[in-house]
């Protein structure tokens, strides 16, 4: 049996180019200020990051296709190739950070400031530079005369780019296409160049140039999150692994109801397919068979004893009618199984399983040698034919759904980048594949229930248009001590270049462990799903109780947490000088968490995670307002003085910082401490207010869903004579209104239940909840007020919460 495709799928269209070299060539490219290249150099608002650029270099204004200043570089060869290697320049003292994959699956973060520090299968690179004399003066503001610029690797065809570093500090692009048959010589497009003064809102004005001349994929805020992104849940897999059955299933969400935080989703991870090894006769020196799917349904572990006809749809029925759970999701790989699906089951032959081979690529086999004996390198794959690929997941998830599950996690993606030989690379065979799974979890998931997992190849997020939610590191390893503020640091900043794509996934976690309050904080200010692996019986409901509310809903923040500005070019897991910060909003207030990741990183001389010595203890740095890059959107004032009330989580103080000033903070290795930061109002001279939410939660200010201030007119005689001034907002001194008047009210729509506090610059004279007068402790010398809201609102409804001074 053989697949047969037509020419034009397999061969690249390639616009022919005249190679022109020379110094005259390259002057004729000079586009807009922002990036050009002159004198073979690429010149980023005056300031020079690449030098001695090849002769066979070429560029192209990305301003053509999009409104976005930038350029495209691409790259003209004597002979046509399936993959090609071209020095792009000489890079020496710029800072940058790049994501680059370490193994197949997944990226991680690297951070240096010459060419020869830039690793093989580099897929995002961002670069620093401190000479910005010709941007427009901003009050003299350091912050903004640094400048970033990001280097977009693209696929262009059906070739995939990608960046890396020589010996001779020379910045190089690789273009591959995974088939010795797809060959090509002339590229126009492959690298995306832009620049600005905002590093997060640079990078998304470059993807959003891309996508505009790709045309290919969405950015996240276009897709639509499913719901349980909104919810606590519960992963089989660090529970059962791949011995799960329906009566683990239920013993997990009994364990976890019974604690008081019950999850409103499940996933049913690996364990649940029909699978089996390939025949073979009996030898004890032969390695155990790879598993291959051999059937839609589900296995004998997941069919009832008394009428095995029910399949799957038995537990679901039993998570949701029992146990109240709003979704259920189940686990496959996007090959169907880890082997793929076996060939010769009648059951299958419609999908055309060939065996196939996997081939990795030259970086990915540097980086991650194992590939030279992997059981799938040796044992092979059995890949279905790409054109009943969809036949395949829509008559799987049809099945699925008919069953009532709401979702799937849809693993091992990287791998089809290794499948491409004869069925026209790398490229093609991804975009075939994932349009076919776009089309079925839009038939069959009408809440676009997908996660994409080990799926970190830009093959992948540039034909993206469905898929909402992607996990965004290696796993969370319980019994590898090495592994926990590795995944911290990969998380934060892989989810500055994924988080443009999809909302990040942080992965799940283990509430009863050494690391559990490490990894439960992170989860809680990542923007992403909550969920964790425990085994039945084995939960911290003290932990879990910071993360959950009693009807299941967790308060998530808006975006994907990412590193602070300041710590984007620090390496946070090697310098043994620097802690991490991660930032994110929520609709009123912004939240950071400070980890100290230092110890631990990926070795890439052993290839494996290692242990390496800290020199300090405690480290200590500092947090200050704005490290919150988006804290002015949540200010009530266009005119805002930059003033935050500060709540500090673990020693629950609250600080009220001006703009310029900062907070020290020291941490050992594996601690972390989270900071609610809320704009201050001032309602009148000496009288200020600022929310910060439910503070016993680890994101407290998601809690606030709206908030409304009414500033009466009282007169400044009428108020204390402790009024020392419009600075006195942030003073110790507190003023108290004793007056007759009014000086105003503060009006807030609050999620949830528990001891709810803000910043009052004054005692209130009264708290009010659900129109009834509410009993409050003030802390004069903070400014903290707190008070309770004993139970949830009804059901889709909010606490109205009123505060007057």
């Amino acid at each position: 049996m053989a697949w047969s495709l037509q020419k034009s799928e397999i061969k690249p269209t390639v616009r022919k180019l005249e190679k022109k070299g020379g110094d005259r060539q390259l002057d004729a490219m000079t586009i807009k200020p922002a990036v050009r290249i002159s004198d073979r150099k690429l010149i980023v608002k005056d300031r020079t990051i690449l030098t001695g650029l090849q002769d066979n270099v070429i560029a192209t204004s990305g301003s053509s296709s999009s409104p976005v200043e930038g350029v495209f570089i691409g790259a003209v060869f004597d002979e046509e190739n399936s993959r090609h290697v071209v020095p792009l320049g000489t890079l020496r003292d710029v800072r940058f950070m790049a994501c680059f994959r370490f193994k197949l699956f997944w990226m991680a973060q690297k951070m240096g400031d010459h060419g020869r520090d830039i690793p093989l299968e580099t897929q995002f690179l961002m670069m620093e530079t401190k000479d910005g004399s010709q941007l427009e003066s901003d009050g003299g503001n350091e912050e903004n005369q640094i400048i970033y610029t990001v280097f977009l690797p693209l696929i262009e065809g059906s070739f995939r780019a990608c960046l890396q570093g020589n010996d001779n500090d020379e910045l190089e692009l690789c273009l591959e296409s995974g088939d010795v048959d797809t060959k090509a010589a002339s590229f126009t497009h492959p690298l995306f160049i832009h620049a600005g003064t905002d590093p997060f809102g640079t990078l998304t004005e470059a993807v959003r140039a891309v996508k505009l001349h790709l045309k290919s994929f969405r950015q996240r805020h276009e897709k639509k999150l499913p719901a349980i992104i909104d919810y606590f849940g519960w992963c089989t897999w660090d529970a059962f692994y791949q011995e799960v059955t329906q009566e683990g299933v239920e013993a997990g969400l009994k364990s976890l109801s019974e604690g008081g935080t019950l999850p409103k989703f499940v996933i049913i991870d690996d364990g649940w397919q029909s699978v089996g090894g390939d025949p073979q006769e009996d030898d004890e020196d032969k390695p155990q068979p790879l598993l291959r799917l051999i059937g839609i349904k589900e296995n004998e572990k997941f069919r009832k004893k008394d009428d095995p006809t029910v399949g799957i749809k038995n537990i679901v029925n039993i998570a949701k009618e029992k146990y109240g759970l709003k979704y259920v999701y189940v686990w496959h790989a996007i090959t169907g199984y880890w082997g793929g699906v076996r060939p010769g089951v009648k059951e299958m032959e419609e999908y055309g399983s060939l065996m196939k081979y996997p081939k990795v690529s030259e970086g990915v086999l540097e980086n991650e040698p194992t590939w030279r004996t992997d059981v799938l390198a040796v044992q092979g794959l059995g890949l279905m034919n790409p054109k009943a690929v969809y036949k395949f997941y829509n008559e799987l998830h049809n099945y699925l759904a008919s069953a009532g599950i709401d979702g799937v996690k849809v693993d091992v993606q990287c791998i089809l980048e290794t499948l491409g030989a004869g069925l026209g690379g790398r490229v093609e065979i991804t975009r075939q594949y994932h349009q076919a799974l776009d089309a079925s979890v839009a038939r069959n998931f009408p809440d676009n229930g997908c996660i994409a997992c080990m799926s970190h190849n830009t093959d992948a997020l540039y034909c993206s248009k469905q898929t909402a939610v992607v996990r965004a590191s290696d796993d969370f390893f319980p019994r590898d001590p090495v592994s926990h503020t590795i995944h911290i640091a990969a998380v934060a900043y892989n989810s500055v270049f994924l988080g443009e794509f999809m909302q990040p996934d942080w992965d799940m976690f283990h509430s009863l462990h050494p690391a559990a309050e490490y990894h439960a904080s992170a989860r809680a200010i990542s923007g992403g799903p909550v969920y964790v692996s425990d085994e039945p019986g084995k939960h911290d409901f003290n932990v879990l109780k910071k993360l959950v509310l009693p009807d299941g809903s967790i308060l998530r923040a808006r975006l994907p947490g990412r590193p602070t500005r300041d710590c984007l070019f620090s390496d946070p897991a090697r310098d043994g000088i620097s802690l991490l910060k991660i930032w994110n909003m929520n609709k009123h207030t912004g939240v950071l968490g400070v980890y100290n990741c230092q110890g631990a990183a990926w070795n890439c001389v052993e290839r494996k995670n290692t242990f390496h010595e800290t020199k300090s203890e405690a480290l200590t740095g500092a947090i200050k307002g704005r490290d919150v890059h988006l804290i002015a959107e949540a200010a009530t004032d266009s005119n805002w003085n930059g003033d935050c009330a500060v709540y500090c989580h673990q020693t629950a103080e609250l600080t009220t910082v001006p703009y310029n000033a900062s907070l020290p903070v020291s941490l050992k290795v594996l601690e972390h401490e989270i900071f609610t930061l809320t704009p201050i109002k001032v309602l009148a001279p000496g009288f200020s207010f600022a929310p910060l939410g439910l503070i016993a939660m680890y994101n407290a200010g998601g809690a606030i869903e709206g908030l409304k201030y009414e500033v009466k007119g009282v007169k400044l005689v009428e108020l204390d004579e402790g009024y020392k001034g419009e600075n006195s907002t942030v003073s110790d001194e507190r003023v108290e209104n004793i007056s007759s008047e009014l000086v105003g009210k503060i009006c807030m729509e609050v999620k949830g239940c528990g001891k709810f506090g803000a910043y009052s610059s004054t005692k209130p004279r009264m708290c009010i909840v659900d129109s009834n007068i509410a009993e409050f402790e003030y802390d004069s010398s903070s400014g903290l007020v707190t008070f309770n809201l004993d139970n949830l609102a009804e059901e889709g409804r909010l606490h109205l919460v009123e505060v007057e001074v």
